[in-house]
């Protein structure tokens, strides 16, 4: 069962689409904010539910990376593939999904936020593979939200999952390996304050990737999840700026 408030969600709008993906163990809700203001301008939304999120933690030690790209896969398909200009929005490692799928297939342009190039290091990492079963679950680090309101019915698992770790380690080194494939124009943008994933991330995925026509956004007073912290307008509006000069140039 899906967490209340947590579904996917769909509004239509014009030709111009949008899929956005959330971020790992989180859930739709935090796009939806950005799904509004993007219908609002015209476009058509999808905002989908990553496979083993939110329902129960214990979803998410069954699934893979793979299955994380297949949900946007899937997504794309109901958007219409190719027929179509499809934007691919992600945050956190909703954009390391958005980077690696549009490595693969002809999006439009790409919108990453908040996205980790790497797991930071941690002595525990390389040894992973067989802890997990003693430590399926470690806890989460303190909170980096700049408002303090919206955090509080902000829908997510309260822990990592030790074994859905090592999936995102695969789907990192997958996007690595794959970020000089990206031809899409891509605007990244990483708060400077950001808690959650260093921002030293950003310049090595912007290093990395082969568009030509790549931006590097950086956004003041917001913590790690852009979409519905103090500076969600900034972002917002630079998402649509973005959509719009692409799709006229």
């Amino acid at each position: 069962m899906i967490i209340p408030t947590a579904q996917p969600f769909f509004f239509p709008g014009g030709e111009t689409k949008c899929l956005l993906v959330h971020g790992f163990t989180g859930a739709p809700k935090e796009m939806r904010w950005m799904g509004e203001y993007l219908v609002d301008r015209g476009y058509t939304v999808l905002g989908i539910r990553l496979a083993g999120h939110a329902t129960r933690p214990e979803d998410l030690q069954r699934t893979q990376w793979r299955d994380w790209l297949a949900s946007v896969e899937d997504g794309w398909h109901l958007l219409g593939r190719a027929t179509t200009p499809v934007f691919v929005i992600g945050l956190s490692m909703g954009g390391a999904l958005a980077l690696t799928f549009a490595a693969r297939f002809p999006v439009k342009g790409v919108v990453a936020m908040a996205t980790p190039y790497e797991l930071p290091p941690d002595p525990r990492l390389p040894f992973l593979r067989w802890l997990h079963p003693l430590m399926p679950y470690v806890p989460k680090g303190d909170s980096d939200w700049v408002d303090p309101e919206p955090e509080k019915d902000h829908i997510h698992y309260p822990d990592y999952s030790t074994k859905a770790i090592l999936e995102l380690k695969g789907l990192l080194d997958e996007m690595q390996s794959v970020l000089h494939k990206v031809s899409a124009p891509t605007l990244l943008m990483h708060s400077r304050q950001d808690g959650g994933v260093d921002p030293g991330n950003m310049p090595k995925i912007n290093k990395a990737l082969g568009s030509e026509d790549k931006t590097m956004l950086w956004i003041e007073n917001s913590g790690h999840v852009l979409t519905r912290d103090a500076a969600w307008e900034q972002v917002f509006k630079a998402a649509d700026d973005f959509i719009c000069r692409v799709n006229t140039s």
